[in-house]
C-alpha cells in the first residue's frame, strides 16, 4: 500500500516532563518552556477541509451526472477520487455526529436529531464522554481546529445562553466556531452564534449579504488568522453551509442560470439521469430503475408519496420546476463559496497537502410534501397548504419573501436510481456523494471508486492520514472503540479492489437495515409509520455488489441469508444501543403522542407558570420560551414611555409567523402572524401618555378551528383598560423549526410583522420587564409540538 502522505509518523498526546532545574534562587536555577508548550504535528502534516451539504441525493451534482453544476466539486473529482458507494445514517444529526466522533451515531445518542430524543441510551442526544471526538485529538496533536456552519449536535436542553457549553463546539475540541446551532436558518436572516454565544448576522440581505458567503468569509478569516502567526501549523476545518437544507435560499443571478433545466419534470430527470450515472462508472452497467413511490400502501407516511408528473397541470409543473431551478442555484452559489476556499489555498500554495472531504449528510429530502411549499412551516405545523395560494408566490421563490422546499417528486429524482429519500435506510436514503482531493497523498486522478464505506469511516481515515492515533483513554475515561474503518487503502488501490469494511447496520425511526459483505438486509416498514410489531416486519434481500439499485429482492430465493442478516442486524444493534426500536406515528394518532411525549425531554417551567425576560439579553430560543402555542396566555410588558417612544418591546418568530408587540407612529400594536399567511391580526391603541405603564395582551382561546389551530379573541390592555380586541386564530406547533426565538427590546432577525424592519430596535423609553403568564391554561397540543420537533432535521 502506499504511503498515506507527508504525516507518516503516528502522534498520541502526551505531556512532557520538565527537564529543567529548580533550585531556592532562579539565578541558579535552569527554565524548560518545552514541558509546558503544546505539541507541533509532524512536519509535512496535512490540513484536512471537510465540507459537509445537507439533503442532497447522489443524482443531483454533475460530478456524478447531475444536472446541478457544481464547478469547484467538478474540479475536485477531476483531480481526486469520486465515491460511488460511500453511505449515511439517513439523517443530518445522526450522520454529523460521526463526523464528530467516528462512532456508530447511536452509540453518540443520536439515534435521531435532538429535538425528539428519549431516555434511552441510544437516543439522548448527549455524546458520551467515552466518546471524544476527532477535534480533542487533533488539536491535542498539533492542530488548529474550526467548525464553521451548522451545528445541530448541541442537546436540546443546552441551547439557550445560561445553559451548559460542555456539548458545543469550543467544549469539544474545536478551537473557534460560527454557524448555527439548530438543523435549519433563514439563509437571508440567520440565528447565528460564534463560540459560545448568539450574535447578530453582520450586515443584510439588501447589502449582499447570505449565508453562504457570510460562512465562506469566516472560514477564509479563520484559516488566514492562523496562517500569520503560526504558519507551518496545520488545521482541520468542519464546513457545514446550510445548503442544501430547506429553505431554498438563492441569489437570483444563480436561481436565473438555472431556468428551464427541469421543465421535464422529475420521472423524466430519473430516465435521463441513469445513462450517464452509468457512463460516469458511478454505477454498473445493467442497474436498473426503481419505482417512484415503491413502497406498498400502508407500509409508509402518505406525505411521502409522489405525484406523477402527467397529473400536475400547467401551473403546477410551472412552479415544481422552479423550485427544482431555486434548489439548483442555491447548491452552486454555495459551491462558488467552496471555490473561494479552495481558490484561497491555491493562491497561499496549501491546497497540494490539503485533505478535501466534500459531500452530503443524507439523501434528498422528501419533507417538501407531494406539493412542496413556500413555508415549510405549514407542513411541520400540520396546517393544510394553500396550493391557489403558493402559485401566486412562484416568482418569489428563493427570496427572502419564502421559506420553500421543493416536492417530494424532485427527492425521489435527484435520490436516481433508488428507493425513497432522506429518513429511510434504502440506498436513497442513505448512498450520498463523496468526493476526496489530496495531492499530496493520492497519485490517482479523476477515478472512481467503489469500496463501500460510511460516513463512521470518515474520522478513522482523517487520522490515518495525518499520521494521529486515537487514544484508548481520554481525559481520564476508556473510550470506546471507534466503529468506522480507514478508507486510506482506497486511496492507493484499483477502483474494484475488496472493501476493508465487513458490516454496516442502519436505522431511523423504526426502519431498519443491513449491509454485510455485499449484501443488504432492509425491512419494509417505513419510519414513524406507527407500524409497531416489528417481530413481524417482513424483509427484503439484496445483492448490492450487482444490484446497486435494491431493484431484485431475493429474499424468497436466499432464505438462509436473510436469516443470516437479520441475525447480525439484532446483534449489532445490542452492541450499539440501537433498543428500543422507535417509530411511534406522531400525527393521527394519540395514544403513540402520549407515549412519545411522555420520554421527551420536558423544559421546566417555573411553578407559577410565569416567565420573566428583560432588555439587553440574548435571544431565547423557542423551546425554552414561554410555551404560547395552543394555550391561553397573558404577556405584561413593563415599560416608561415618553413622546419619542417607539420600536419593538418583544418579538418572537418571523416573517413566516409569529408574534409581536410593538409602538410605532403613536400606536401600540399586538400583531400576530400566523403562519405568514395575510392579513396579519392587528390589535391597536393610541399610545399612553409618558410615564410608567403596563402594556397587556391576553389571548383566551375557546376552542380550536378545523385544523386544530387555538381560536378566540385577543385583547389589548394599557394599564387595567382594556383598549382593543380582536378574535384570531394561533399557530398550534412552533413559530419555526430552529431559530427566531424570543427577544425583548427588538427583533432579532426576520421581522414578525410588515409593520416595520430588521431589528427596530426599541428607543425613547425603558422596558423594566416583560412577563409572560401561561399558568391559568396548561392545555398543550402535543401532537403539533412533537410533529415539529420531529420535522427539524
Amino acid at each position: 500500500m502506499p504511503s498515506p502522505g507527508p504525516a507518516t509518523t503516528r502522534r498520541r498526546h502526551t505531556k512532557k516532563p520538565f527537564s529543567g532545574e529548580i533550585n531556592l534562587d532562579v539565578r541558579d536555577s535552569t527554565p524548560d518552556w518545552e514541558a509546558f508548550l503544546p505539541p507541533k504535528a509532524p512536519a509535512g502534516a496535512p490540513n484536512v477541509l471537510v465540507v459537509l451539504y445537507d439533503d442532497t441525493g447522489m443524482a443531483s451534482w454533475s460530478p456524478y451526472g447531475g444536472r446541478i453544476s457544481m464547478p469547484t466539486m467538478d474540479r475536485l473529482a477531476r483531480d481526486g477520487l469520486t465515491y460511488s458507494q460511500w453511505h449515511t445514517t439517513a439523517l443530518c444529526s445522526p450522520t454529523r455526529s460521526t463526523f464528530l466522533t467516528g462512532r456508530n451515531h447511536h452509540l453518540n445518542g443520536f439515534a435521531t436529531i435532538s429535538e425528539s430524543s428519549t431516555g434511552f441510551p441510544g437516543y439522548n442526544s448527549h455524546i458520551p464522554p467515552s466518546n471524544a471526538t476527532m477535534a480533542h485529538v487533533l488539536r491535542d496533536a498539533g492542530w488548529s481546529t474550526f467548525w464553521v456552519g451548522k451545528n445541530h449536535n448541541v442537546p436540546i436542553d443546552e441551547w439557550t445562553a445560561g445553559a451548559s457549553k460542555k456539548n458545543w463546539p469550543l467544549a469539544q475540541g474545536y478551537d473557534r466556531f460560527y454557524g448555527f446551532i439548530g438543523g435549519e436558518t433563514n439563509n437571508w436572516y440567520p440565528s447565528l452564534a460564534e463560540d459560545n454565544h448568539y450574535i447578530d448576522q453582520p450586515y443584510l440581505p439588501e447589502d449582499g449579504y447570505h449565508l453562504s458567503k457570510d460562512l465562506a468569509d469566516q472560514a477564509l478569516k479563520m484559516i488566514r488568522d492562523v496562517k500569520q502567526t503560526e504558519p507551518d501549523k496545520p488545521w482541520y476545518m468542519w464546513f457545514c453551509p446550510g445548503a442544501n437544507h430547506a429553505p431554498h435560499h438563492a441569489p437570483q443571478e444563480y436561481i436565473d442560470k438555472c431556468k428551464g433545466k427541469f421543465d421535464d419534470g422529475y420521472e423524466a430527470y430519473r430516465e435521463w439521469v441513469l445513462p450517464r450515472m452509468i457512463e460516469r462508472g458511478i454505477l454498473p452497467e445493467g442497474t436498473a430503475l426503481t419505482e417512484l413511490n415503491p413502497m406498498p400502501d400502508g407500509t409508509f407516511s402518505p406525505t411521502d408519496e409522489v405525484r406523477p408528473w402527467a397529473s400536475l397541470n400547467d401551473e403546477e409543473k410551472h412552479m415544481f420546476s422552479r423550485m427544482a431551478e431555486v434548489f439548483a442555484g442555491f447548491s452552486e452559489y454555495t459551491d462558488a463559496q467552496v471555490g473561494r476556499v479552495v481558490g484561497y489555498l491555491e493562491e497561499s500554495g496549501q491546497l497540494e497537502n490539503t485533505i478535501i472531504v466534500y459531500c452530503a449528510d443524507n439523501g434528498a429530502s422528501g419533507e417538501g410534501s407531494p406539493n412542496g411549499s413556500v413555508n415549510e412551516g405549514k407542513i411541520f405545523g400540520g396546517y393544510p397548504d394553500d396550493e391557489a395560494q403558493n402559485l401566486t408566490m412562484v416568482d418569489k421563490l428563493g427570496t427572502p419573501d419564502t421559506y420553500n422546499h421543493y416536492p417530494t417528486g424532485w427527492a425521489a429524482a435527484f435520490s436516481t436510481p433508488y428507493k425513497m429519500f432522506k429518513r429511510y435506510t434504502y440506498q436513497g436514503g442513505v448512498a450520498d456523494p463523496l468526493v476526496i482531493h489530496w495531492p499530496a497523498g493520492i497519485a490517482a486522478k479523476g477515478e472512481v471508486r467503489h469500496q463501500y464505506h460510511h460516513s463512521t469511516d470518515i474520522v478513522p481515515t482523517i487520522l490515518e492520514a495525518c499520521g494521529v492515533e486515537f487514544p484508548s483513554t481520554y481525559n481520564g475515561v476508556e473510550q470506546t472503540p471507534l466503529s468506522g474503518v480507514s478508507m486510506v487503502p482506497s486511496f492507493g488501490a484499483a477502483p474494484d479492489a475488496p472493501t476493508n469494511k465487513q458490516t454496516q447496520y442502519y436505522e431511523m425511526f423504526g426502519q431498519r437495515g443491513i449491509w454485510h459483505e455485499g449484501w443488504k438486509a432492509v425491512t419494509v416498514h417505513g419510519p414513524v409509520s406507527g407500524k409497531g410489531h416489528f417481530d413481524d416486519d417482513v424483509w427484503e434481500l439484496y445483492h448490492t455488489e450487482v444490484d446497486r439499485s435494491e431493484s431484485q429482492d431475493l429474499a424468497a430465493q436466499h432464505p438462509e441469508k436473510l436469516e443470516e442478516l437479520k441475525a447480525l442486524w439484532l446483534e449489532e444493534a445490542k452492541k450499539n444501543d440501537v433498543l428500543p426500536l422507535n417509530d411511534l406515528q406522531i400525527i393521527g394518532n394519540p395514544k403513540d403522542f402520549e407515549t412519545f411525549v411522555a420520554m421527551e425531554f420536558h423544559q421546566p417551567a417555573p411553578p407559577s407558570g410565569r416567565f420573566v425576560y428583560y432588555p439587553g439579553t440574548s435571544e431565547v430560543p423557542e423551546r425554552s420560551a414561554a410555551n404560547t402555542h395552543g394555550v391561553s396566555y397573558k404577556i405584561a410588558a413593563e415599560v416608561e414611555l415618553t413622546p419619542d417612544s417607539q420600536g419593538v418591546i418583544f418579538a418572537h418568530g418571523s416573517r413566516f409567523g409569529g408574534h409581536a408587540l410593538v409602538i410605532k407612529d403613536g400606536q401600540v400594536h399586538y400583531v400576530y402572524n400566523f403562519l405568514g399567511i395575510p392579513p396579519e391580526d392587528r390589535v391597536s391603541a393610541p399610545v399612553p401618555t409618558s410615564g410608567k405603564h403596563i402594556i397587556g395582551v391576553e389571548f383566551i382561546k375557546e376552542g380550536m378551528g378545523e385544523n386544530r389551530e387555538g381560536v378566540g379573541p385577543v385583547k389589548l390592555y394599557i394599564d387595567d383598560q382594556q383598549v382593543g380586541e380582536k378574535r384570531i386564530r394561533t399557530i398550534l406547533g412552533h413559530f419555526s423549526l430552529c431559530g427566531e426565538g424570543l427577544t425583548i427590546g427588538r427583533d432579532s432577525a426576520d421581522p414578525v410583522s410588515s409593520l416595520y424592519g430588521y431589528g427596530f430596535d426599541f428607543t425613547g423609553g425603558e422596558i423594566a420587564q416583560v412577563v409572560f403568564d401561561i399558568a391559568d391554561d396548561a392545555y398543550l397540543d402535543l401532537e403539533a409540538h412533537l410533529a415539529a420537533a420531529m420535522s427539524r432535521d
